[in-house]
């Protein structure tokens, strides 16, 4: 069960929990975490500690002489020394009730990561929109553009997650690729439509998800075929391919920057991290501006100009408290989409 956090939420940011080794060679637990985390924010983390913003699971803040040992859980506010603000703006597509839908824009991380706090779209939300219980129902990459579904009421939540989790929620996404070399359009366009199905594993810590091998007799299932049973949640691996994704050819030609490339529509069956970009990897036709597919890149200050060429364009369902059927579709548009 989920500890309840003793901090409210701060400036649209939630109190994050952090483990604590009960026994250790720090004779404090601040000596623990300035070790640990020391190489973030050194100064930050002693100032946190005297400002009383650590505290332990009763909301008694911690000292920085509290002993090793003498709690197992304290939780804190992450924040982000001089975070600059990101240059990108989100827009409000939809709001009632219960729901928030926005049209995110390229670069804006969907929550709190790294050296994002502030800067990242559920924060922004909360704060102008002044909604400390919002959350988001699912999550873009921070690269991805598109529509993102954000719960209002903790009381109504969990009928829209497991929308997600019994995948009935209708998806479908944009990409623009560059054209192997020396093919035609037509024999682009005879490849298509076509399915993309493997396993994906992704590794705590590791930047970029990881194909994994199965055994043929797993071969040709459908993982969107294998669900858990109507409101319950799966916890056993599935065997065999874990993503399956179509993918459709929308138009060729050439792009405003000078590429041939092509303008494609993924409809995702399955959820996995990074699942289209890899799918779309796999077969040659990497998504332009794409740092981790199929060749992670060296870390670099971003380009505002050459955004990642994915969209999360619409998302559609039918409300499981109203019935009423749901279609939200993104205003945005892929930049080197074909003239």
């Amino acid at each position: 069960m989920t500890q309840k956090s003793p901090l409210p939420v701060r400036n649209g940011v939630n109190a994050t929990r952090l483990r604590v080794p009960l026994t250790g060679p720090w004779p404090t637990v601040h000596d623990y975490v300035l070790e640990t985390f020391g190489h973030i924010d050194h100064g930050g983390i002693t100032r946190r500690f005297d400002d009383g913003d650590v505290v332990d699971v009763h909301g008694t803040p911690l000292s920085t002489s509290t002993p090793l040992g003498d709690l197992e859980f304290l939780w804190y506010y992450r924040s982000v020394s001089q975070e600059v603000p990101l240059p990108v703006t989100e827009e409000l597509i939809y709001e009632d009730e219960h729901l928030v839908v926005v049209d995110k824009p390229h670069f804006l991380p969907t929550t709190p990561a790294g050296r994002y706090v502030q800067e990242s779209l559920l924060v922004r939300l909360r704060n102008t929109l002044e909604l400390p219980d919002l959350v988001p129902i699912h999550r873009l990459d921070r690269g991805t553009a598109g529509v993102v579904l954000f719960s209002k009421q903790p009381e109504t939540r969990g009928a829209y997650q497991l929308l997600f989790e019994n995948r009935v929620v209708e998806k479908s996404y944009e990409c623009v690729s560059a054209t192997p070399a020396g093919m035609s359009p037509e024999t682009m366009a005879a490849r298509f439509p076509l399915t993309v199905r493997n396993k994906i594993e992704k590794t705590k810590g590791v930047v970029v998800s990881q194909l994994a091998s199965y055994d043929p007799e797993h071969s040709g299932k459908r993982p969107h075929d294998r669900t858990a049973r109507q409101g319950k949640r799966r916890t056993e691996a599935i065997p065999g391919a874990n993503s399956s994704s179509q993918i459709e050819l929308l138009s060729t030609g050439r792009s405003p920057s000078g590429h041939d490339v092509g303008h494609f529509r993924l409809n995702p069956h399955t959820g996995k991290t990074h699942q289209l970009r890899i799918h779309m990897a796999l077969l040659g036709l990497g998504i332009l501006n794409d740092r981790f597919y199929p060749e992670l890149l060296d870390d670099a200050p971003d380009e505002f100009d050459k955004p990642l060429q994915l969209l999360a364009k619409t998302l559609a369902f039918t409300d499981p408290l109203t019935g009423v059927r749901r279609s939200f579709i993104s205003s945005r548009t892929l930049q080197e989409s074909p003239q």
